[in-house]
Parts: C-alpha cells; sequence; structure tokens
C-alpha cells in the first residue's frame, strides 16, 4: 500500500461492497433507537479495535438491494431517530454508503438522522476524494479520528477515545469549521 496516507486511498482500490452486521433498533450506536450499518473493511487497523473482524474488506456479506430496503423499512418505526454507518471504515465503502444515506434522504427528508463513526479525521475527509465529500454531505453527526488505545475512557459518549470529536455536520460545513455536536456539551 506503500506510505500511510489516508486521505490517498480511496474505496474504488479498497471496497468489496461487503457488510458485517446489520442490527435494527439499538440503543449505543449514537442519539436514541437507531438503525446501525457495520460495513466491512478498514486499513486504519486501530491497536485495540473493538470490531477487529470488520477490518476485512471480505468480511461478512455483500450489501444489497433487499438488505437495503430492509433499512428503510426499519426506519420507518416512529421511534427510531435514525441510521448509523460504522465498520469497518464507512468512507471507504461509499458505493454501499452513499446508497443507503441518499435512500434515507429521498425517503425521509431530515426526520431520520444520520451518524457515521470513521478513522478519519474531519481534516482528512475534506481533503479527500469527492466521494468522501459527499457521503460527508449526507451526514448530520459525525464521530472522526482513529481510536487510540492510550486516550481509551468507558466514560466518553459515542467514543472510544478522547482524541475523537463528535461533530455537528450540517453546522460545521456552514461556518467552514469544526462545531462539535450540542456545542461539544457530552463527556
Amino acid at each position: 500500500m506503500g506510505t500511510f496516507d489516508p486521505v490517498k486511498w480511496e474505496s474504488k482500490d479498497f471496497s468489496q461492497n461487503y457488510i458485517a452486521d446489520y442490527k435494527p433498533y439499538n440503543f449505543v450506536d449514537g442519539e436514541g433507537v437507531r438503525c446501525s450499518l457495520y460495513v466491512s473493511g478498514c486499513p486504519f487497523a486501530c491497536k485495540g479495535c473493538y470490531n477487529k473482524v470488520a477490518q476485512n474488506f471480505k468480511y461478512g456479506k455483500p450489501y444489497t438491494e433487499n438488505l437495503e430496503n430492509q433499512i428503510i423499512e426499519d426506519l420507518k418505526a416512529e421511534y427510531c431517530q435514525g441510521l448509523t454507518l460504522l465498520g469497518g471504515e464507512p468512507f471507504l465503502n461509499t458505493e454501499v454508503t452513499i446508497s443507503i444515506c441518499k435512500r434515507v434522504r429521498e425517503v425521509f427528508g431530515n426526520k431520520k438522522d444520520i451518524w457515521s463513526w470513521t478513522g478519519y479525521t474531519w481534516e482528512e475527509i475534506l481533503r479527500g476524494s469527492e466521494d468522501k465529500l459527499e457521503l460527508l454531505d449526507l451526514v448530520d453527526v459525525l464521530v472522526d479520528g482513529r481510536f487510540v488505545l492510550d486516550l481509551f475512557s468507558y466514560d466518553l459518549d459515542f467514543r472510544g477515545s478522547s482524541n475523537q470529536r463528535i461533530i455537528d455536520v450540517k453546522k460545521s460545513l456552514a461556518e467552514d469549521t469544526v462545531i462539535l455536536w450540542q456545542d461539544g456539551n457530552y463527556k
């Protein structure tokens, strides 16, 4: 793979369009009740990764139109707040993640929110490929940055390590600077 420059990594060179798992109606992958899509493949390979099996781009099963339709049906539940993208690395599986995010926006507009975790930092995504920027534009809340085992704490809201930020994507794009979700009022 050459030098470690994740900004140059592109989905077309990595993704196999596999998903590691799909979990409807959970309470741990963002605010409220969520449908969580775990994509397969992540070259960051952070030490202490909680989902190491999903680092393999061929782990799990292929993403299908049937699964996408099931996710949309599951999201129709009134009590379900939105969709969460995790992995693996959502920003290196953009054929899958952009497809489902566009469907969510077509069906629900902004009534359902979209969260995504990523090993990329906000700044790396902004310098990245067009597909990364397209996905970012579809997301409402981004938890960014690589997991750092030495910065791990059980006490953190929606993050594994304290270097990771919870970013309000829409406000950040509008202001052209990082604006933290809930103005940083989280632990």
